[in-house]
């Protein structure tokens, strides 16, 4: 320990020209975890009341362990939605808050018009009180502008029938199989 505070006393008296000292260098936090994760004992890879392993786990497929850090959603739901909307360009997806964006897209049935849709997955139960969709519509005006229009209410109905029904056909698909993992 000595021998390093005198190298570090040794270099800080090296100034870069007669009586100008030379300038300290910044210390921080050092880099690097201080201890590996082992996870066999921590249950989080950030810390006390972190992220959990296991909500990855449910997530993504895994097993049954403690739910912290994340809105569970039902996987059916969760693939049905990503089949029913894959006519639209996805924007965004997130397992962990249970929401899937798309971006603005085209049908051919409805020119001059593009849509977008949200859905908000809310819970693990394969139900319609699972499952919120949203939907917005913009026309081309006369000047070339996208211009926000009116959505009937009934296409988000639509919409989250066909995800429910799609949730339902996979799940009934699921039932004569085993995964592992």
């Amino acid at each position: 320990m000595s021998l390093v505070a005198a190298g570090g006393l040794l270099l800080a008296g090296c100034g870069a020209g007669s009586g100008e000292l030379a300038a300290e260098e910044p210390t921080g936090p050092r880099s690097g975890p201080q201890r590996e994760f082992d996870p066999d004992r921590d249950d989080s890879i950030f810390g006390e009341g972190g992220f959990s392993i296991g909500t990855l786990n449910e997530v993504f497929g895994g097993g049954e362990s403690d739910r912290k850090g994340a809105i569970p959603v039902n996987k059916f739901l969760w693939q049905a939605s990503l089949d029913t909307l894959s006519f639209l360009p996805l924007a965004s997806t997130d397992p962990f808050t249970g929401v899937i964006a798309t971006d603005w897209g085209m049908t051919p049935e409805a020119e001059g018009e593009r849509f977008k849709v949200t859905a908000y997955l809310l819970n693990t139960e394969l139900s319609a009180s699972s499952l919120k969709v949203a939907v917005y519509r913009e026309r081309l005006n006369e000047s070339g502008v996208w211009a926000p229009a009116e959505v009937n209410p009934e296409t988000a109905r639509k919409l989250e029938d066909a995800i429910l029904t799609r949730a339902r056909q996979l799940r009934l698909a699921s039932d004569g199989t085993t995964t592992t993992g």
